[in-house]
């Protein structure tokens, strides 16, 4: 397979998306659907299935070294007579049991019913709606929420029951293309009293498990064929989405320290009534 500059390019533009999309609650999948109507990478349509879902690893690589500190279950510590030895940090192992109970629901679901989810719900209405409903979602529950103090406002305090409900709400992710994994995960934390930081870092690191799985699970049912154009194109845009991220996820942290949601939910509704009115009006087919 012969890869001309514009195909990189193009692969370069679909990291940008998806290195901004998949961290800010506003969904990766919604925009993705909505660039590959004006700009398509020329690959077969098992390969696109795949760069959609693989091209995330670099996203996730960001998380990881953002949050080696968090997530590293190992320390070096100096003991009294002067040698060294390694311990296991019990609060990060506990961190990665809930990181993997809030998988469990949309891990059963993802391994049982992928490729008719992809058949029968990944399409351009299915996402427009749930963006909208989404972004509903976030400004009721913002306003709900304007003077509540949260229950949960550190990482560690997070328990394996809220870690399950988190998990539940990125289940209806899973199933609904176009509501957003952080998305839906935020705004499950923030409907159970977790606070907006603790539920973005949450959903930061429980996309390590999910988004690797996912990627696994493409990659073995593609069956490891790439040809060598097809790696250019991966690794193009995996490296693009793992700068990008970097960035995004920061600007992220920051900004929800100060500023709720509402705004996130105000764009996914416009966005949402523009993917009904161009698929539904514009693109409608004639009879």
């Amino acid at each position: 397979m012969q890869i001309s500059v514009i195909e990189i390019l193009k692969a370069i533009l679909f990291g940008i998306v998806e290195g901004v999309t998949e961290w800010l609650p506003i969904s990766s999948t919604g925009h993705m659907i909505l660039l590959n109507e004006f700009v398509k990478l020329d690959v077969s349509p098992e390969f696109w299935n795949l760069f959609l879902v693989v091209i995330q690893l670099g996203a996730i690589l960001a998380v990881v070294i953002l949050y080696w500190k968090t997530i590293w279950p190992f320390k070096k510590v100096t003991t009294k007579s002067g040698g060294s030895k390694i311990i296991v940090r019990k609060p990060t192992i506990m961190l990665w049991l809930k990181a993997l109970v809030a998988c469990i629901p949309a891990g059963v679901v993802g391994v049982l019913a992928d490729d008719w989810l992809d058949a029968h719900l990944y399409n351009a209405i299915v996402v427009g709606i749930a963006l909208i409903v989404v972004g509903i979602a976030f400004i009721i529950i913002e306003s709900v929420n304007k003077n509540r103090v949260p229950r949960v406002d550190r990482l560690r305090d997070l328990t394996f029951k809220d870690a399950f409900l988190i998990g539940i709400f990125q289940l209806i992710a899973a199933v609904f293309p176009g509501t957003s994994r952080s998305g839906a995960t935020i705004v499950g934390g923030l409907m159970i009293g977790v606070s907006r930081t603790v539920a973005a870092k949450f959903t930061f690191i429980l996309a390590i498990p999910v988004m690797a799985g996912a990627s696994l699970l493409k990659i073995v049912k593609y069956g490891f064929r790439f040809s060598g154009g097809e790696l250019i194109l991966l690794g193009t845009g995996m490296l693009v989405a793992f700068l990008v991220s970097m960035v995004i996820i920061a600007f992220l942290m920051n900004y929800i320290r100060k500023h709720d949601f509402k705004v996130f939910g105000w764009y996914r509704i416009i966005l949402g009534i523009l993917v009904l009115l161009y698929f539904l009006v514009i693109k409608a087919p004639v009879y």
